[in-house]
């Protein structure tokens, strides 16, 4: 029973609480200690005058440390707080600061704010906190659809994945779950620096994303039979046809949801940096996203949410 009721707790706790500025300033976040330490192994281990089979070997060594750096204390934790007993507030807490639900879907209305309120140049300063595509080279549709697409991929790998690890292996699971994804985002980059180092974590995290990419379009797809303006038929559709094509293994699923449900085309041809990236496009409708498209994106996703919210909920009740 922890795992489950452990996960319900934490998704509710965020979405209503997200995380406290205060608190961010106090201590900052865990991401953020699990990035300092990804940063000195990074420094110590992918020595640009090493072979290759050394840096990938330099990348197993620092992933397995970062785990064991998320995983131990997390297990202590749960040994000591775990119900019966009133340290499972507690435990719910620490477990709530692994989830992303409001604070992504804050950081994704911020970049429709800011271009009504600051323009185009607002607007790329905004979506340039969630993506990693070179921001000058979009124009407004082009801001909107990455910010759109942000919140598909992210509601996998920020909000569904640590819930489906927490229900599956408690605060444990969800610690390392967030240790290797966040050293995905760091290093797992096809980049002269990081293609050996970043290798393990690449891999694992593409690994670890699978089942929670899949229940994420899964539960789009539920959310949009009852938001209205959304086409569920139609994200099942997109999701069907179009989302193994995708250049990542896991991204496509949500994110072919989204378009599909939309009737947008996400993904697609896109530039990080210098380099041009040349991916298929998700779902086959409009690639110039509106402000209202971006509206109503945040709303499937707050009914997908809750549909994450009430199937964990079942799972508890059936447990009970």
């Amino acid at each position: 029973m922890t795992g489950p009721a452990l996960a319900l707790a934490a998704l509710l706790i965020e979405g209503v609480s997200g995380y406290p500025d205060r608190l961010f300033r106090l201590i900052r976040h865990p991401v953020v200690w699990l990035g300092a330490l990804i940063a000195v192994s990074d420094r110590a281990l992918n020595r640009p005058a090493w072979s290759a089979a050394a840096r990938r070997a330099g990348g197993v060594l620092a992933l397995l440390l970062l785990l064991a750096v998320a995983l131990l204390p997390a297990w202590a934790l749960q040994r000591l707080l775990a119900p019966p007993g009133p340290g499972f507030v507690a435990l719910a807490l620490v477990a709530a600061s692994l989830s992303a639900g409001r604070s992504l879907h804050d950081h994704v209305r911020a970049v429709g704010d800011a271009l009504a309120r600051d323009g185009l140049a607002g607007g790329r300063a905004a979506v340039s906190h969630i993506v990693g595509r070179d921001p000058d080279s979009l124009d407004e549709a082009g801001v909107l659809r990455a910010a759109i697409e942000s919140l598909a991929e992210n509601f996998a790998d920020g909000v569904t994945a640590p819930a489906f690890w927490c229900v599956l292996l408690g605060l444990p699971g969800m610690a390392a779950y967030k240790a290797v994804n966040t050293a995905d985002s760091m290093i797992g980059h096809r980049t002269p620096r990081y293609a050996a180092f970043g290798w393990a974590a690449a891999r694992l995290d593409d690994l670890v994303n699978l089942p929670a990419s899949r229940l994420a379009a899964l539960w789009l797809i539920l959310a949009a039979t009852f938001t209205r303006g959304a086409d569920a038929c139609g994200a099942w559709r997109a999701v069907w046809r179009d989302a193994r094509h995708h250049r990542s293994p896991n991204a496509g699923w949500p994110e072919a949801a989204m378009a599909g449900a939309l009737g947008l085309a996400l993904a697609g041809p896109r530039s990080y940096g210098a380099v041009r990236i040349a991916d298929a496009w998700m779902g086959d409708g409009r690639a110039a996203a509106t402000p209202a498209d971006l509206g109503a994106a945040l709303r499937l996703y707050r009914r997908a949410w809750a549909v994450q919210v009430a199937a964990v909920a079942v799972l508890v009740m059936l447990l009970r």
